[in-house]
């Protein structure tokens, strides 16, 4: 979408003083802005100290709003499950459904926020639910000339529903054909089209006036016989067109004739059944809108009107409802461009007068897989549907739980939604541990290996600030980090040095093959497994164990005297032969002798030709 000169929103900074220079930095959903230490030339003071965050988008932090995100994330994933091979006649139906469902989220979240005071929000999700609903319609029903208008019928009905909160008071009260907006409600519903409420609510004033007893029958007679055409019936356009067409001669010639003269209310209704454009506007009030206004002139005079007529009659109407001088709202812009058919032009005005991407990127969407906007791409490669789902997703990242939806969203976008992923991801504040194992479980899940190993390396490094050792140990095998895993198997063996005990005993006990991650820490399993064979007396195999550690060469040089300790308490096991073991260093040979019958453990060092017995008896 090409940029569109759009006076932007003034947010006034709080702290910011007059003359102040300020700095500031983008991000995904917000702005930081500060005041820099630049001072004007002359200028004195100080700079300030507080950063500002401004958010663009305030939406995601309602309670209410975030069931419409939740929602309707549930019937996006959905929609991308709808096979592409299906043919459209087969496809159209499940699109009509998935659109009404889209609305009714919207409705009952509108709903929702109705009932608290001072929410601005409403008027935003009532425009939303009209412009979805009328591309409902045209787009994505696509109906005919005929079930057009039936159509937008029920989109006005649905949108201008304040004639059965009068209607309501009305009929409660004693006496209705009395009451003050008694005729304001029958108008509305011949507005409306909705004759046979109409009827029902003149029988009312027929009982008031047994002298006008004919007229008020007369009209009944008109409305009842006024045709609306069937869709699922047998009778065609045509000959629904010529049977309207006599009836409207009806209705006019009971104009002609003054058959209603004598009630100004009565015939008031008669010119409204012929289409009069002049009594049409003089109900403004009761129209309240242009496309109100349009659909009873179509209802009244062009009940037959196809979808490439609608244009016309929509800037004629807007032109002869609102004010010369009054600059159309952005509503009025957006529907009129609905009307004519511009789907980009919708999408691109509501991008400009909404305040977040939900709307659009949903809708686009839908459209998109209606095969509506295949001939769009944007000129630095993506196409629309994924432009703006990669700005919503953006957008929820910068949630502390909506970040979750977000990342289907990416998983949809076939182009960039990868590469958006892997840049959000890391962004998200691992707070807790299992806050971090949901984004390792969905970088896991999509094989993010560099991510995996980024939040593994995070969350090990802050266990280890902890002293948790255990979980530094686990995160350090998930990622795979043999340098910090040998580091965090050297604290252990300090540790045990220390204390004389191992912690994490359950972790070290089922390393299994990862202990083969770095040779400290295989010789942490090992050596534990030492200490498990020798606490089962299992005395030849401990001693076996312990020896292959001495010459695997992988024990740290200072634990080397543990290792010799640990082997004095065999030396009174009958069942451990006689050993020798060369081990340790190349240039520092040292030669272990466990001797079971002379319950000794001599040790030999070599060095430079010079040898030195060390006799360590066992206590």
């Amino acid at each position: 979408m090409e940029e569109v000169d759009v006076e932007p929103a003034v947010t006034n900074i709080p702290a910011a003083s007059d003359g102040k220079h300020l700095g500031f930095a983008w991000g995904p959903g917000d702005i930081l802005v500060y005041e820099t230490l630049y001072k004007a030339k002359g200028a004195k003071g100080s700079g300030c100290s507080f950063i500002h965050e401004v958010r663009k988008d305030e939406d995601i932090y309602s309670p209410i709003l975030r069931k419409l995100f939740n929602e309707s994330h549930h019937i996006f994933v959905g929609l991308q499950t709808i096979r592409e091979d299906l043919p459209s006649k087969n496809k159209k139906p499940q699109f009509v459904s998935i659109s009404k469902n889209y609305r009714s989220v919207i409705r009952a979240c509108m709903e929702e926020l109705q009932q608290v005071a001072g929410q601005s929000f409403v008027s935003i999700l009532l425009a939303i639910e009209l412009i979805w609903n009328l591309c409902e319609v045209l787009f994505i029903d696509a109906a005919p000339a005929g079930s057009l208008l039936l159509h937008l019928l029920d989109w006005v009905r649905l949108h201008k529903a304040d004639v059965d909160e009068k209607a309501r008071d009305v009929l409660q009260s004693e006496s209705p054909a009395e009451h003050h907006d008694y005729w304001d409600v029958v108008v509305s519903y011949v507005l409306q089209g909705r004759l046979e409420e109409t009827r029902q609510m003149l029988v009312k004033q027929a009982t008031l006036q047994p002298a006008a007893r004919n007229m008020f029958k007369l009209m009944d007679s008109l409305l009842s016989k006024m045709p609306f055409y069937n869709p699922g019936g047998t009778q065609t356009l045509t000959e629904f067109d010529v049977k309207w067409r006599h009836w409207h001669e009806e209705v006019d010639r009971c104009l002609q004739d003054n058959s209603f003269a004598s009630n100004q209310h009565l015939e008031i209704i008669c010119k409204i059944l012929v289409g009069d454009e002049d009594t049409l506007l003089m109900h403004k009030e009761l129209l309240s809108t242009w496309y109100h206004f349009l659909v009873t002139r179509l209802l009244f005079c062009h009940p037959t009107v196809k979808p490439t007529e609608l244009h016309y009659y929509a800037q004629s109407c807007m032109t002869m409802f609102l004010d010369s001088r009054s600059v159309p709202e952005p509503l009025d812009s957006i529907l009129l461009a609905a009307f004519e058919f511009d789907i980009h032009q919708v999408i691109k005005d509501c991008s400009i007068a909404l305040n977040n991407w939900w709307f659009v990127a949903h809708l686009t969407d839908l459209l998109d897989h209606c095969k509506l906007l295949q001939s769009h791409n944007l000129h630095f490669g993506s196409n629309l549907r994924e432009f703006l789902l990669l700005e919503y997703a953006s957008g929820l990242f910068t949630h502390h739980s909506l970040w979750q939806l977000a990342v289907d969203y990416f998983d949809h976008c076939p182009e960039f939604g990868r590469v958006y992923l892997e840049l959000q991801i890391e962004r998200v504040p691992l707070d807790t541990e299992r806050k971090a194992l949901k984004v390792l479980r969905i970088c896991e899940q999509r094989q993010m290996s560099e991510q995996v190993r980024s939040i593994c390396k995070i969350m090990a490094m802050r266990a280890l600030r902890n002293n948790r050792l255990g979980s530094a140990l686990s995160w350090s095998i998930r990622a795979k980090d043999a340098a910090f895993a040998t580091l965090i198997s050297e604290r252990f063996l300090q540790d045990y040095c220390a204390r004389g005990t191992f912690s994490d005993l359950d972790l070290i006990d089922n390393l299994g093959p990862a202990m083969l991650l770095s040779d400290r820490l295989t010789f942490l399993g090992k050596y534990r497994e030492f200490h498990k064979l020798y606490g089962e007396k299992r005395f030849r195999e401990a001693a076996k164990l312990l020896l292959s550690l001495m010459t695997a060469k992988i024990a740290p040089r200072s634990f080397w005297m543990t290792l010799l300790t640990d082997a004095l308490p065999l030396l009174e096991q009958k069942e451990v032969s006689h050993h020798k073991v060369s081990c340790f260093t190349a240039d520092s040979p040292i030669y272990l002798l466990i001797c079971a019958h002379s319950c000794q453990v001599i040790v030999f060092i070599v060095k430079e030709n010079f040898v030195r017995r060390s006799l360590f008896c066992s206590p």
